[in-house]
């Protein structure tokens, strides 16, 4: 149903899908409502839920799927309640440089999005944040929320399975044709993938993402969309490859875009790709599939 700003909320039982500005698209999201008997909480409380704050119902306590800037962002209207995050990324919401130290960008970068964290996304440090555990459950009644570790786009990143509305909330595990981020300081590349074959096998009535996709009800249009979107890992090592036909440093490799394409105006986007590439790299020299054949020079090896 519409709401009176224009946002739709989407009803999956007693669990309400708050859809973001342009489809949930960043810096908005798509945020999870959860209305219990006895608790209501709310999951990832976007941008896109400030306008909507004054006809919520009163809402117990927010979980938070990581510790990102656009998860976080409506946070602030909840300061009373706990927020609840995964162990691994409580640093992030206790302090600006928490924060910060989980992207890990180079100074010059660092200091310009302390300030977009702050002006647009309405960051607030919070003393006391409630750890979340791999398999907490919340009883909220008539419905219960269950923690599932997810991690590999942040130590933290989790799920939250929703009973008995069958609802599986995937985070940043967007199912997008971008593909997995995985470009901060706290991501694992190699962590991330075994979210996706563990997720693949996860069963639920309904899917929902942060960003892009939204909903999705049909499991065989889930398990085609999380192929494609664990398959650009694939294709990115496999440009790489081909890149290094020839040698090139790691900052070539960034420059050279595999994360995101060149015209995309990004201005944390080397930072990312130096991260991103960075992981393919180390893993391809392990494997022996490149070698250093100078300082900071990598080539392919050929099979």
């Amino acid at each position: 149903m519409g709401t009176a700003e224009g946002f739709e909320d989407l009803a999956l039982g007693r669990t309400t899908v708050l859809f973001g500005e342009r489809g949930g698209r960043y810096p908005h999201g798509n945020s999870l409502l959860v209305v219990g008997s006895e608790e209501t909480l709310i999951i990832d409380p976007s941008l896109s839920v400030i306008p909507r704050f004054g006809r919520l119902p009163r809402v117990d306590r927010v979980l938070n799927s990581h510790c990102h800037e656009d998860h976080i962002a409506g946070n602030h209207l909840f300061p009373n309640v706990p927020w609840h995050f995964h162990e691994q990324d409580l640093p992030g919401i206790r302090s600006l440089d928490g924060l910060m130290a989980i992207y890990g960008f180079p100074a010059p970068l660092d200091r310009a999005f302390r300030s977009v964290v702050c002006e647009q996304f309405h960051f607030m440090p919070r003393a006391d944040p409630v750890a979340l555990r791999d398999g907490d459950t919340f009883e909220l009644g008539r419905s219960q929320v269950r923690v599932i570790h997810a991690p590999g786009h942040t130590r933290g990143h989790c799920f939250f399975h929703v009973q008995p509305d069958e609802v599986l909330f995937l985070g940043d595990v967007e199912l997008s044709s971008f593909g997995p981020y995985y470009g901060d300081a706290w991501s694992s590349l190699e962590d991330f993938e075994a979210t996706l074959r563990a997720a693949a096998a996860m069963h639920a009535r309904f899917y929902v993402t942060f960003h892009h996709v939204g909903v999705l009800e049909d499991r065989s249009a889930f398990l085609e969309r999380i192929g494609r979107f664990s398959a650009v890992i694939g294709a990115r090592e496999a440009r790489l490859l081909e890149f290094l036909a020839e040698p090139h440093t790691l900052q070539e490799i960034a420059e050279h875009r595999f994360v995101y394409r060149k015209q995309d105006a990004v201005p944390f986007a080397d930072a990312v790709e130096r991260r991103s590439m960075g992981q393919h790299l180390q893993r391809l020299a392990t494997e022996g599939r490149v070698r250093e054949v100078e300082s900071g020079r990598w080539l392919a090896l050929p099979r």
